[in-house]
């Protein structure tokens, strides 16, 4: 049976990048994302493998997101598997000298995006009993580094309410897991940071993970058997060995 999923955030990064992993593997893929012309490129390069529907809305908007979800034609209204990769984060201030916007943008994103479209997909999962759901989270949410501060609050979040959601799901055979990334080398530093050639600088030295490498062990974890759940992924880079300590000569 060919499954569809729907992937948050799929317009860049590890969103875009699972996409085209799934698509490899002919899972029908319902792409969510804010940048309208990014979502229409990716449809059209993927549709060549897969059958594709795209959906313009903001996570961070209740209403849009719901009305987004329950626009999907007939043939993608089943979801079979759900990637909550929508998350960003904005600058890495002290918190005496954090941004109120940027605090706003990630609580809303990471954390209430997240469920906001979790809440609009899994009624349908638990009426069948059936259903995957992974949050990408972060090692930000496994330790707090220096100014990380509220980015690291979000994504301990996720992980929690990733926690909570495999309890209460558990009753309808629903599995929950998370993937946790280090250091990946995305457009998401370029936002944090603020600018390019700040961000460019992050990844000086080492090799950094790649969106891609990210997918594919996102693709493992959807792939196992009914009876197997990955409940919990951390994956670094080779020269990373906690948030704060990278070998920049590796």
């Amino acid at each position: 049976m060919i499954k569809t999923a729907l992937i948050t955030g799929a317009t860049s990064g590890i969103g875009y990048a699972t996409a085209c992993e799934f698509a490899k593997h002919n899972i029908n893929l319902v792409l969510c994302g804010r940048r309208l012309e990014r979502l229409k490129t990716t449809q059209e390069a993927l549709s060549k493998l897969t059958n594709v529907h795209i959906l313009n809305f903001d996570v961070r908007d209740k209403t849009e997101t719901f009305k987004a979800i329950d626009s999907l034609p007939e043939d993608f209204k089943q979801i079979d598997i759900l990637i909550n990769n929508a998350g960003n984060a904005h600058g890495l201030d002290p918190i005496d000298a954090g941004n109120l916007d940027d605090w706003d943008a990630m609580m809303d994103i990471n954390v209430k995006g997240l469920l906001y479209v979790s809440k609009a997909i899994i009624p349908q999962m638990t009426a069948r009993k059936s259903g995957h759901i992974i949050n990408i989270g972060s090692s930000a949410g496994k330790e707090v580094y220096p100014k990380g501060n509220v980015y690291c609050g979000s994504k301990h979040a996720v992980l929690a309410i990733t926690e909570g959601m495999r309890m209460d799901l558990n009753p309808f055979g629903i599995k929950v897991g998370a993937v946790n990334p280090g250091l990946v080398e995305t457009e998401f530093s370029k936002v944090r940071f603020k600018g390019a050639e700040i961000a460019d600088t992050v990844y000086q030295g080492f090799k950094a993970l790649q969106a891609e490498d990210v997918a594919e062990v996102i693709y493992f974890v959807v792939s196992r058997p009914a009876h197997v759940n990955i409940a919990d992924v951390l994956m670094f880079c080779t020269a990373q060995a906690n948030s704060t300590l990278v070998n920049k000569s590796f």
